[in-house]
């Protein structure tokens, strides 16, 4: 019998901007329903949270740290399983070229170093064959958090949305651009709780489920959405630097700045790339990649050159890019085979963090996870669990739509173990 061992994050941001109530809860709950439920040791469940500042905190060194220590020990037959609450955000992809949903998507550690989908990805590749890893995330944007990974319930990717993009608007580099501006203007709005309707053809479709035209976020009690919107990490990111002028083209520069080694791999991979092509442009050569960077993320690396530069991207030199499309997402053809993600919404989605009139707070993922487990005594598939989220969610009055990303061989084994 393999082992089972645990990762769970909460992060509830408090007296920031983007504070939340429920996360805490939600591992809590998850906690208990591990050693109870699914037979985890104690010693076997690793946990991160904001609660106070005595404990380990959930910065992005320290998930990291933790989730290639979880993957990294693992052995065929072991049982791996990684939660998440807290906020989700995307960048706009570095080009818009060749990725799976037109952004990164990514988690949201208490100090801003985000976690990225590819980073995600990358770890599940070296989870050993015979090994099962599954993660739940319930965050907003969480539907393409595996990079690549098989799409069996959801249209996050761009493989299921082929067609209600044609019917929107043409495939250009300008429409793109006009998607991104509506989405981050919708993201602002919905970060303060007011909920703008999405237009009808571009409401999903699938099969064999009832829909509702009517959704709506529930109106009684309190419910706040876990999308931090690239504005309001912006204004985070200007108060940890005390920069000013700090905008969506430096957000990956930024990153490097603050964070350097303990940086997301993926940010660290740009860099480099982002170095080359400012060194070539100082030939003459400018254009391309450096020609969709801000004038700040050129002035970062103009006066990091003139200092150390040995020293000042030294993070990012010693990274392994054998092909400028790593910095680009979605563009290797492997698939994670071992990973099972179960995400709280679609990538253009937001997840709700609820509180009760009677005060209690929660994810409505984790809240729905933790119901239908109660409800039935059995093992539920990884299929089952996540179309009775969607149908209790949907009753509950929730907009977001759970997802399920693995492989085939995976949508009908049991959820976790």
């Amino acid at each position: 019998m393999g082992r089972k061992r645990a990762l769970l994050v909460g992060i509830n941001y408090p007296g920031t901007k983007a504070e939340l109530k429920g996360c805490h809860n939600d591992v809590d709950r998850m906690h208990r329903c591990l050693v109870d439920r699914f037979g985890f040791d104690e010693d076997d469940i690793r946990v991160l949270l904001d609660r106070d500042s005595s404990g380990t905190q959930p910065t992005g060194a320290n998930i990291r740290r933790a989730l290639a220590q979880l993957v990294g020990d693992a052995r065929p037959g072991d049982f791996l399983f990684f939660h998440y609450s807290g906020h989700g955000t995307r960048l706009p992809a570095e080009t818009g070229q060749n990725d799976d949903t037109g952004y990164d998507e990514c988690i949201v550690p208490s100090d801003m170093n985000l976690i990225t989908d590819q980073d995600f990805r990358e770890l599940v590749q070296k989870v050993p064959n015979g090994c099962l890893f599954t993660i739940v995330s319930d965050s907003c944007h969480s539907g393409g958090l595996l990079d690549s990974a098989k799409e069996q319930i959801g249209n996050s990717t761009k493989q299921n949305q082929t067609q209600s993009r044609e019917r929107e608007e043409p495939s250009d580099s300008g429409s793109g651009f006009r998607s991104f501006l509506k989405e981050t203007v919708r993201d602002v709005f919905e970060s303060e709780g007011i909920h703008l309707p999405r237009s009808r053809h571009s409401q999903s479709h699938y099969e064999g489920e009832d829909q509702d035209e009517s959704y709506a976020q529930p109106t009684d009690g309190h419910t706040k959405n876990r999308s931090l919107p690239l504005s309001t990490l912006i204004e985070m990111l200007k108060e940890k630097t005390g920069k000013d002028d700090i905008d969506v083209g430096s957000i990956r520069m930024t990153l490097f700045n603050i964070f350097g080694d303990d940086a997301s791999p993926k940010v660290k991979k740009f860099m480099k790339v982002m170095l080359g092509k400012f060194q070539q442009g100082q030939s003459g050569e400018q254009g391309g990649l450096m020609g969709m960077v801000g004038s700040l993320a050129q002035e970062f690396l103009k006066v990091k050159l003139e200092g150390n530069e040995e020293e000042a991207f030294k993070p990012a030199i010693e990274q392994e890019v054998h092909s400028v499309d790593e910095v680009y997402a979605g563009t290797k053809p492997w698939a994670p085979n071992n990973g099972i993600l179960i995400s709280g919404c679609q990538s253009n989605q937001t997840s709700a963090d609820a509180t009760t009139p009677q005060g209690s707070s929660y994810g409505a993922l984790s809240n729905a996870i933790q119901t239908i487990l109660a409800d039935k005594r059995g093992n539920v598939s990884n299929k089952d669990l996540v179309m009775k989220a969607r149908s209790l969610l949907a009753k509950q009055g929730y907009t977001q739509q759970p997802g399920l990303y693995c492989s085939d061989d995976h949508v009908h084994v049991s959820f976790i173990c």
